[in-house]
């Protein structure tokens, strides 16, 4: 009887630690993922470079929600449509916040202390920017007030390749022709003026042109860059400024801040606002700062850079993606370029009343968009604890959604590494962020504002292109020499250009005239 007493002693603790560890095992379910070492976490298996490619690879083995960690940073990647719909649809209050870095919080590149609506936290301030941006950004109205410009630019840019077709030039560099496209349009928008007016111009080359595609690319890299204070902040701090990294966020900063006070300052000495509906954005932001003493210059330059730095560049992308996959296709061109002419006969131009017919178009951009989405990873954090398929979701959990992969999730889509623009004709999936197949703007309550501009602007290139000319390879290339690699970037842009050849068709020869 004394033995069992002893027995029961020793052994009643030890069953009470098992079980108090069992069920806080259990009350503390991570998602599945490739263990870390201790400090760095797998930093040592991650590829920034290929960010999307790498995470759909890990989904594949570890499935639709991966738990990794960077440093001292806890990240949940979402890489099915069934588990970006139970985020999106059932816990999107709690994944409703933005990560923070350096590059976003300190020194202030892009965000200007997070004050635009695109790195701001959830909060007050962020649904009161979110509310304005909508009645008077991106509603209706204003898109169809800017409805000119871009009709203006791409009218410009069809001339430019008519004149290089008919002049027998050769190749044609689509990439940097679409991002030149996009910026004009955008500077426009945007500032009221184009950016290459002639006073804007001298002879020095340092011109309104050359400091926006500098601005462009200096906020890309700030963002992307590399800093250890995100993920190590007791030590990496101070090797963040050894390195001089720090120094020449700040520097970059500087110059950033000063181009955009320069064109306010032009602005508010050239004229006063429009009261006819057919101002510019920094009209609309001036006016907003002007009716507000909450308001600062800070919140515009804030809400200029969300805009110009996010329009542009997917635009360019999603327009770049959508012509390479198409001469990939010659069906699928082939397609889509006799329902475009079929509609447009000889108008000389496709307008944005003639896009709404245009069903195979709409099918190519959706399918462009979700085999190749401008932006393949959707930034979030979650703003409290909660449960997404039975694991635990901590909070302050740094959120990757991997559009790349949700678009070639074979449980919802039939051959998904295929081209196939059918599969929309019949379909009602579209991307305004209700059908979780297919995300390339996001959804929920942070969803792309300009996700109506961007659609539009996309559509109306692509079938302009499509109406004005025959598109052919380079002489002694083929199909296969079109290569689909990616440069790094939150907008993930063709690593190698886009280079066609163009040949006149007859549509379009009314035009050149």
């Amino acid at each position: 009887m004394e033995l069992l007493l002893v027995l029961v002693a020793i052994t009643l603790p030890l069953f009470l630690l098992l079980l108090k560890n069992y069920n806080a095992s259990k009350s503390n379910r991570h998602a599945p993922g490739p263990h870390g070492l201790p400090l760095i976490g797998n930093m040592h298996q991650f590829d920034s470079l290929n960010t999307h490619l790498y995470l759909h690879q890990l989904s594949k083995e570890y499935g639709p929600l991966i738990s990794l960690k960077l440093g001292s940073v806890k990240i949940l990647v979402v890489a099915s449509v069934s588990a970006a719909k139970e985020v999106f649809k059932f816990h999107d209050l709690c994944f409703s916040n933005r990560p923070s870095s350096v590059a976003i919080q300190k020194l202030r590149p892009w965000s200007y202390n997070k004050l635009g609506f695109s790195f701001a936290p959830y909060d007050e301030y962020w649904r009161s920017m979110r509310k304005f941006s909508a009645l008077h950004l991106f509603s209706a109205k204003r898109l169809r007030s800017f409805q000119p410009i871009r009709d203006e630019e791409i009218a410009r840019m069809v001339r430019t390749i008519g004149d290089a077709a008919a002049a027998d030039s050769g190749v044609v560099d689509l990439s940097k022709t679409f991002m030149t496209l996009t910026s004009s349009i955008i500077f426009r928008i945007t500032f009221g003026k184009r950016y290459d007016d002639q006073e804007d111009c001298p002879e020095d080359g340092n011109n309104m042109r050359s400091q926006f595609h500098w601005l462009l690319a200096e906020t890309q890299a700030n963002v992307v860059s590399f800093f250890l204070t995100d993920y190590f902040p007791l030590m990496g701090r101070f090797l963040d400024r050894v390195s001089g990294a720090w120094a020449r966020l700040e520097e970059s900063f500087s110059q950033t801040d000063a181009f955009y006070q320069q064109l306010i300052d032009e602005h508010l000495h050239a004229s006063t606002v429009s009261t006819t509906g057919d101002c510019s954005i920094l009209d609309i932001l001036l006016e907003m700062k002007k009716d507000s003493p909450v308001y600062t210059f800070d919140h515009v330059k804030a809400i200029l850079m969300n805009i110009i730095v996010a329009a542009t560049d997917t635009t360019a992308a999603a327009i770049t993606w959508a012509m390479t996959l198409l001469i990939k296709n010659p069906a699928s061109m082939k397609k889509v370029q006799q329902e475009v002419r079929d509609l447009a006969r000889q108008k000389g131009f496709v307008d944005e009343d003639d896009i709404q017919k245009l069903v195979y178009l709409k099918a190519v951009v959706k399918e462009a968009m979700r085999l190749h989405p401008p932006a393949p990873i959707l930034h979030r954090e979650t703003t409290e604890k909660c449960v997404v398929s039975g694991y635990d979701i901590e909070a302050k959990t740094c959120v990757y959604v991997n559009t790349y992969a949700i678009g070639r999730d074979p449980e919802c889509w039939d051959n998904p590494d295929e081209f196939l623009p059918e599969r929309f004709i019949e379909s009602s999936i579209d991307f305004r962020g209700h059908d979780f197949e297919l995300i390339p703007f996001g959804a929920g309550r942070r969803i792309c504002p300009g996700i109506s501009m961007g659609a539009a602007t996309t559509e109306l290139v692509l079938a302009n292109l499509l109406y004005s000319f025959d598109w052919e390879l380079p002489a002694g290339k083929n199909r296969e020499d079109i290569d689909m690699a990616t440069k790094p970037g939150l907008t993930v842009h063709k690593k190698n250009h886009l280079c066609l050849v163009p040949k006149i068709s007859d549509q379009v020869s009314r035009m050149l005239i």
